[in-house]
């Protein structure tokens, strides 16, 4: 049986938190599950998850719902895995046999892949795939009262450095910011949902930024390495990886992304460590069963199998970034940030109640809940949580061109197209997911989209108007609609 204590120090304490945070993770997966995947996939959504399911078998996109889609089924999901997940959190599901251990997290796992697998742009986020990989795993550390092994703990480790390298050596192959370290000049204000603090980090002195590229090339360059040394340099790897992420969780909004990765440093850390600073006793454990010890090790080769393509992936010139070579997203590539953009550009979408646009119209902004809007809105702190709808609308001004002469819109996503209809229809379920209704009476006749430029406001001005941003008109991104023009989008 594997131990190599000398080798890699204890590791029940480790267990025990890795546990406790995936099981707060998957928890905050399956609550947004229950509060966004009906109106944004659901039979009436944005991506409607049965027209999907008519493009796909369940060969290329294994999940329940092949078997039969329903809005109810979506929401008894959710709830299952909300349930199962609270369970895990507090340690329930580690008190009786290890099969029952091991059968709550592979059904976290399967309920949750069921999702992933049909939720299209809206589940097409690198930590999706993150979390069902490292939840997989999690299922093979046993129950608490069982002598933890070292393979489980090693394939989280595993996912770690693929998650680290790969996001350094994407950057560095992608961005010449990265090469000449000034991407966090521009990092903090283009970032997809900047938090609270993101505006003071950006008014940092250019040498700081300069210094922080330093610092995110050599933890992700050369310390993931140190996580399969012996302890305690395992332990100071994980710990600084664990400080960057700390870094980035109070400097924006990445859903669970970082909180996850930190979570995977724990793999990392000795007993001996957490000892220092947690309080808590081993108790006395039971040997692992012998056909659990086999299982372990097959898993371990199919893991080794498994990781030549992420690996060669690596090695690449051409390195894909967040992608899954199996329908089951086990042993993926990973990486973010390989581009950082230098303008922040903006969708804004306003509806009047007027049905004829005249130069009296009056247009009124609607909000989201973390997506910029209007330039004195504090931004908020959502993450760990994920706001699937404010991500998705981050990412349109990607496909338009901005020149001197203005803007060219090269096209739009059916789902835009659809929420347009749904705000023209005031859908309930859907203004939900968003901030301010400018039209809680009834919906607005016309709705249309514009194109901003914004910039953080620097400090005198925010200091004078309160404004956190400055925003400048550059074009309109989508005409005025009415429910006819979009008759077609209804579903």
């Amino acid at each position: 049986m594997l131990s190599l204590h000398g080798y890699s120090g204890q590791f029940w304490m480790a267990r025990l938190l890795l546990q406790r945070g995936m099981a707060a993770i998957y928890l905050l997966a399956f609550l947004s599950v229950i509060r966004q995947f009906k109106p944004l996939l659901g039979r009436r959504g944005l991506l409607p998850v049965p027209d999907f399911l008519e493009r796909v078998s369940f060969r290329q996109a294994p999940s329940l719902f092949c078997w039969r889609y329903s809005d109810g089924l979506a929401g008894a999901v959710g709830w299952t895995g909300l349930v199962v997940s609270a369970c895990a959190l507090c340690g329930l599901t580690e008190v009786g046999p290890l099969w029952v251990s091991v059968a709550a997290w592979l059904l976290l796992w399967g309920l949750y892949l069921s999702i992933v697998n049909v939720g299209q742009s809206f589940y097409g986020f690198g930590w999706e795939s993150m979390l069902l990989e490292a939840g997989f795993f999690t299922a093979f550390l046993g129950p608490t009262w069982m002598e933890p092994s070292l393979l489980p703990v090693l394939m989280l480790r595993w996912i770690l450095f693929r998650t680290e390298l790969g996001a350094g050596l994407i950057k560095l192959r992608h961005d010449s910011c990265w090469r000449d370290l000034t991407c966090l000049y521009f990092h903090y204000e283009t970032q997809p949902l900047p938090n609270p603090l993101s505006w003071y980090f950006h008014r940092m002195p250019r040498a700081v930024h300069r210094s922080g590229v330093v610092f995110s090339h050599f933890v992700q360059l050369v310390v993931p390495f140190g996580l399969f040394a012996p302890q305690p340099v395992a332990s100071c790897a994980a710990g600084l990886l664990g400080l960057q992420q700390a870094w980035l969780i109070v400097s924006g909004n990445y859903s669970w992304l970082n909180w996850l990765t930190a979570l995977l440093g724990v793999a990392g850390v000795s007993d001996g460590v957490l000892r220092a600073v947690l309080p808590l006793h081993e108790p006395v454990l039971a040997a692992r069963p012998m056909a659990f010890e086999v299982l372990l090790y097959g898993l371990s080769a199919a893991t080794v199998l498994l990781s030549v393509q992420p690996v060669l992936n690596l090695l690449s010139k051409h390195q894909k970034m967040n992608f899954s070579y199996n329908r089951f997203h086990l042993v993926n590539t990973y990486g973010a940030f390989g581009s950082v953009g230098r303008e922040r550009y903006e969708i804004v979408i306003e509806g009047t109640a007027d049905g004829l646009v005249t130069p009296a119209t009056e247009w009124k902004e609607y909000g989201f809940r973390a997506k910029p809007g209007d330039v004195r809105r504090r931004p908020p702190q959502v993450a760990p949580y994920h706001l699937r709808l404010d991500w998705l609308i981050w990412f349109l001004p990607f496909s338009v061109v901005v020149t001197g002469r203005g803007i060219h819109v090269r096209g739009y996503e059916r789902w835009f197209l659809r929420f347009l209809f749904r705000l023209l229809r005031g859908d309930a379920e859907l203004l939900r997911l968003m901030g301010r209704n400018p039209f809680p009476e009834q919906p607005p006749r016309l709705v249309r989209a514009l194109f901003y430029r914004y910039r953080y406001t620097d400090w005198r001005t925010k200091a004078e108007t309160g404004a956190w941003w400055t925003r400048e008109l550059l074009g309109s991104y989508a005409a005025p609609v009415s429910l006819k023009d979009l008759e077609q989008f209804g579903g």
